[in-house]
């Protein structure tokens, strides 16, 4: 391997493609570097169904137990089953997934003690620089007792622990159709959901890290044919579908149509603020429709607004002591998960939101889903900081306008918005626009995308 891992390490986790990047012996130094990072004497670790993942998390762990510290191997899991662990158990962890990524590539996803998150300047980039210099100069020296390394179990603590925060007592009869895509959410599925009064359709429940039937990203529209089709066809109440280390969740309703995710932070938001007294901070990135504030105000809550990124909501969720946050991603954050994210968590408030009451999906997230939205629209740029000013002289001078730089660039007006954002690791601007009727978020979006793409 490389000694230089920039390619790698990102800015919240490790990713790359197995082994032409890394391979287990640079996990086994991962390992030693984490432990000596976090200065933990015991660790947890879990992966996820690729064919990769469990050589690569013993190969983590050897490097760890080398250290002389304590691993606790929690197996097959979804990243946030990890979490849930590392809260629970209070020790730092690492789960091994490369999210929504081909079957090639993995990763590693790190946390302190009670899900704390690792990035670039939270410990990610000392890790880093140690792996890089063992892997020029040979691995640390092994402790004289090294520590142990012993199995857990710890699905249906987690599963009793999500439901345990949300009520399910009025529940009624649910058909749902839960497209898993060969991901995670086959492990965690039928655990979490055993019990209710549902009727589950299951999807690709089969583990398979290879993607035999789609990519397992539900943020690409392409993805949800499959299960949208699915619930038209059952004539089911709703359908669920999770990434690959089902960690988000993305809805749709009884027509196979789409719940937007600020949608869906609108309503949990809601169940939220009313669990804790109709008072509380809700955390929302800057690209989450303006319901999401506008529904946390009327319910009595306080909105937050963030950079996107979950090191920036995480960060948030603590600074403020905020009770839920949400994401245009489909990133649902929790404090009472350890201020982490858990799609499942959320698919239980959507189930529980629809199933106490008689109407379908559709009419009651229309609460919620109050503007006409864009979706996000990636442009190749060959400066984005070029094309970002152009937007800025652009509407800088207009009275009617007001611009801020929180994260790219945003630009409100009375009826519309929108937010123009480089990507970190692309030559990309990301567009996303809205507005109160379909003609006014099409002129705007395409007058943006005019300058953005000159």
């Amino acid at each position: 391997m490389a000694a230089d891992l920039s390619q790698i390490v990102k800015a919240y986790d490790v990713r790359g493609v197995v082994p032409d990047q890394w391979d287990e012996p640079l996990a086994e130094l991962f390992g030693a570097a984490f432990v000596h990072v976090t200065g933990a004497d015991a660790i947890v670790i879990g992966h996820d169904m690729r064919p990769s993942s469990p050589g690569l998390s013993r190969a983590f762990a050897r490097g760890a137990a080398a250290q002389g510290v304590d691993v606790t191997e929690i197996g097959l899991c979804s990243t946030d089953q990890l979490y849930y662990a590392s809260g629970a158990l209070n020790l730092p962890g690492a789960m091994f997934t490369a999210s929504h990524n081909p079957a090639q590539y993995n990763g590693i996803k790190l946390c302190r003690a009670g899900a704390a998150p690792v990035g670039q300047d939270t410990g990610l980039s000392q890790i880093r620089e140690l792996a890089e210099r063992w892997s020029e100069s040979g691995a640390p020296e092994p402790v004289a007792e090294p520590g142990t390394i012993t199995s857990r179990d710890t699905l249906s603590d987690y599963a009793a622990h999500l439901r345990s925060l949300v009520d399910l007592t009025s529940l009624r009869p649910l058909k749902v159709v839960v497209d898993a895509g060969n991901g995670m959410g086959g492990h965690t599925v039928p655990t979490v959901f055993a019990g209710l009064p549902l009727t589950l359709v299951p999807m690709y429940f089969e583990l398979d890290g290879t993607f035999p039937n789609h990519e397992a990203n539900p943020l690409d529209p392409a993805n949800l044919v499959d299960l949208q089709q699915r619930v038209r066809e059952e004539s089911a109440d709703l359908g669920i579908a999770f990434d690959g280390d089902a960690d988000r969740c993305f809805v749709v309703d009884e027509h196979g149509d789409p719940v937007s995710p600020s949608a869906v932070t609108a309503l949990v938001a809601a169940r939220e603020l009313a669990r804790n007294g109709g008072k509380g901070v809700i955390i929302h990135n800057l690209i989450t429709s303006w319901s999401v504030p506008e529904v946390v105000r009327e319910h009595g809550g306080t909105p937050a607004r963030t950079r996107v990124g979950h090191s920036f909501i995480k960060a948030e969720m603590a600074k403020s002591g905020a009770i839920f946050g949400g994401e245009h991603s489909a990133h649902y954050y929790f404090k009472d998960f350890w201020n982490a994210d858990t799609g499942m968590l959320a698919a239980l408030h959507v189930l529980a939101a629809l199933g106490g009451q008689d109407g379908p999906l559709s009419g009651l997230v229309a609460e919620y889903d109050r503007y006409i939205g864009s979706g996000e629209i990636n442009s190749t740029v060959a400066d984005q900081a070029d094309r970002l000013a152009a937007i800025k002289a652009a509407y800088g001078s207009r009275e009617d306008v007001a611009l801020d730089e929180l994260d790219g660039l945003t630009v409100t007006s009375t009826d519309w918005w929108f937010n123009v954002r480089p990507s970190n690791t692309e030559p990309l601007l990301r567009l996303n626009a809205e507005a109160r009727d379909e003609a006014t978020m099409t002129k705007i979006r395409d007058e943006a995308l005019a300058i953005i793409r000159a």
